[in-house]
């Protein structure tokens, strides 16, 4: 009788944590069906938007902004299809991947394509700070030898860069590994064999930190830059006006980075330093969740942070929330257009109506022709 007993608590906490397991796996297949599907529909949003923004501007340095923009854009919305892809085959496949992956060609190729697209918006959005802290700090250097095609160089090894880390495992033998969850790939992070297998999340975790700390720099000089010229009065609005919404854009795409991609960074070397050999915990994948929201917030920098876009909110949120500025400011135009008339019975219809233009004064009121 106690046997029977036993055997059916050990059922009813199989079911239990089978149903619990469903649960998550749902729940995980939804979350990544949901990430992917505002990612792809952000980025192609924002590639539109950059596109036509890019040609129309015949300025040489928004062009070159343009350009990378438009490239990170386009890596964000690459990863996002193949990484999305790859997740839900994985799930599909109800992380079997002894039967789908024998010789993990699969596993391989889903870890590499997790450190370049990581990487690579990493190091295009140093790149752009790198191109604007130029352009803005030296700007003869930055229009006389800096060519488009240089840009175009640029850009290209930033992404060999990305590529070259991402099959620097597999050159080396040392695949990678299914993580905890079985749900993704990464490098060896609970049981690393030698140093190798601590170099290489090292490398691939202080390459992305130098990158935000490259933006950080160059975007604070080109800030303090642009905050000078323009304490100074040395340069005219239009001259600054889209360099300050590039630096707008530039210093939104490193905060959402730092915040995103930070915690990773930090958390694989952690693991990757640790002296003891325990299990890497399972923060390791809420961690790169939080940096996949790399990928769908950086489009809507470019979506948001625009002049037009920007111009209007500031205009709504004036509307709303100063109202009685506005009646204060009707009433006093009132009441000076009443005294005008009063006063000079000269003026004419057409000298009142531009009288709300007119700059304040304590002196007599010249009417503008």
């Amino acid at each position: 009788m106690n046997n029977t007993f036993g055997l059916l608590q050990i059922t009813a906490m199989l079911g239990l944590y089978a149903n619990n397991t469903c649960t998550q796996n749902e729940l995980s297949v939804t979350a990544s069906i949901i990430s992917m599907t505002v990612g792809i529909f952000s980025n192609s949003l924002a590639l539109f938007i950059l596109v036509k923004s890019y040609n129309r501007i015949r300025i040489k340095s928004k062009a070159s902004f343009l350009l990378f923009a438009s490239s990170l854009v386009v890596t964000d919305l690459l990863g996002h299809l193949i990484n999305g892809s790859l997740v839900l085959f994985v799930y599909s496949s109800h992380k079997k991947w002894e039967m789908f992956d024998p010789h993990r060609i699969v596993c391989s190729i889903f870890g590499a394509c997790m450190v370049f697209f990581g990487l690579s918006p990493l190091f295009l959005g140093s790149a752009m700070a790198v191109e604007r802290c130029i352009g803005v700090t030296r700007p003869i250097f930055h229009s006389t030898a800096i060519a488009s095609h240089h840009m175009k160089r640029l850009l290209g090894l930033t992404w060999l860069l990305a590529a070259l880390v991402a099959v620097f495992p597999l050159v080396l033998w040392r695949p990678y590994k299914v993580q905890s969850s079985r749900s993704w790939c990464f490098f060896y992070m609970e049981e690393p064999k030698d140093w190798l297998d601590v170099l290489l999340p090292l490398l691939f975790s202080m390459l992305g930190l130098l990158a935000l700390l490259l933006s950080i720099v160059c975007n604070t000089l080109t800030s303090c830059t642009l905050l000078q010229a323009r304490l100074r009065r040395k340069h005219h609005c239009r001259g600054t006006s889209y360099h300050i919404e590039m630096i707008c854009q530039l210093l939104v795409i490193m905060l959402v980075s730092c915040v995103c991609w930070g915690p990773l960074l930090i958390h694989v070397i952690l693991l990757s330093t640790r002296a003891k050999n325990e299990p890497a915990s399972f923060s390791l994948l809420m961690v790169v969740r939080m940096a996949t929201w790399n990928q769908i917030l950086d489009p809507w920098v470019y979506i948001l942070l625009r002049k037009a876009v920007l111009r209007k909110m500031f205009m709504l949120f004036h509307s709303c929330w100063s109202p009685k500025f506005h009646h204060l400011n009707r009433w006093q135009r009132s009441m000076l257009r009443s005294s005008m008339e009063t006063s000079n019975s000269g003026v004419g219809l057409s000298d009142c109506r531009c009288l709300g233009r007119l700059p304040p004064s304590d002196t007599a009121i010249k009417p503008i022709a």
